[in-house]
């Protein structure tokens, strides 16, 4: 029984690695009407080849929306009106590793679930993680990113690690 459970833990673990492959958005929650840096993470290329250009639609309930810019990428602010729609970043990053493209955004004064569809290009390929589940459904191949959005009083409760 003490070799079962490390081999237990190891194959939970081997299957739970896929689940992590897409784009995420850290902290996946924050409280209402505050100004949060949003680090979006990209946890590898498309298959073999490299990331060349993140683009991450914005939610119209967001007051504002400031991208930070990388050191070697390109950075794209478009606008809908006044209104920050996407940012898209181009430049590489290798498929054997990661990165975070941060936004500092103005959250809304509502609770509710916030998401970023969010198209990553490598070279010719694309991944969209742009699925937005419908209320209660689970298990989405290519879910778009995510921020819940509490009450504040309800986030400051929260025990901070």
């Amino acid at each position: 029984m003490a070799l079962l459970k490390p081999l237990l833990l190891t194959a939970a673990l081997a299957a739970a690695t896929p689940g992590l492959a897409h784009v995420s958005v850290d902290p996946g929650e924050a409280g209402t009407g505050a100004y949060q840096a949003l680090r979006f993470r990209v946890g590898h290329g498309c298959g073999t080849a490299a990331t060349t250009a993140l683009r991450i639609e914005t939610p119209a309930g967001l007051a504002s929306a400031r991208p930070q810019p990388k050191l070697g990428w390109t950075l794209t602010i478009e606008k809908d009106g006044a209104r920050v729609s996407a940012l898209v970043w181009r430049g590489e990053l290798p498929a054997d590793q990661f990165d975070e493209f941060a936004v500092l955004a103005k959250l809304p004064a509502e609770p509710g679930v916030l998401y970023f569809p969010t198209v990553q290009t490598c070279g010719g390929d694309e991944s969209q993680w742009t699925q937005i589940p419908d209320p209660g459904e689970t298990g989405l191949s290519h879910p778009a990113p995510s921020l819940r959005v509490l009450p504040a009083a309800a986030v400051s409760e929260t025990p901070q690690h």
